[in-house]
């Protein structure tokens, strides 16, 4: 969606809500694809004291699988965003400032950015999720591990003595 912001540029304490949906289903984040739903992003651009600030939030469901249980979930995620418009940049080095093209802007690229570089390495169904036992391949958030305890060499006289009792 591209943003004509001409009458901005010239009107102190102008301001120009938007809202649209984008698709993001093509993305591929760790051999899966979580983004499933569109991404509804909000946002305005404002003009304080002639400086164009552009705030927006891209929000969604992200349908993914947990990279230590293994198990499907749905998970909100939301990537705000926020930078200064211009036309020209009179620092080289700052990111925060995005350069008109004929006074417009191309808010779905700045939002499909936002979006991506959001996006987490790694994906859990919750923070204190347990994961998989690496012997027996349990889920521990469901069940205990069923791996039998290894015995240190040096008392493996003592477990043989205890397993002819049993």
């Amino acid at each position: 969606m591209r943003l004509n912001v001409n009458k901005l540029l010239h009107t102190p304490g102008a301001r120009r809500d938007f809202q649209f949906d984008m698709d993001l289903s093509d993305l591929e984040f760790g051999g899966s694809r979580p983004v499933s739903r569109p991404v509804r992003v909000s946002g305005q651009v404002k003009n304080e004291a002639g400086v164009l600030l552009c705030e927006l939030q891209a929000n969604t469901t992200l349908h993914a699988v947990c990279d230590r249980c293994l198990e499907e979930f749905d998970a909100p995620k939301s990537a705000p965003y926020s930078c200064v418009l211009a036309e020209e940049k009179q620092l080289e080095d700052s990111d925060d400032i995005i350069l008109l093209e004929h006074d417009e802007v191309d808010l779905a690229d700045l939002a499909r950015t936002a979006f991506i570089l959001s996006m987490d390495t790694k994906i859990l169904c919750s923070p204190n999720c347990k994961g998989l036992c690496s012997g027996c391949g349990a889920n521990l958030n469901r069940e205990p591990c069923r791996c039998k305890k290894q015995v240190d060499p040096r008392l493996a006289a003592l477990a043989q003595l205890l397993e002819r009792d049993e």
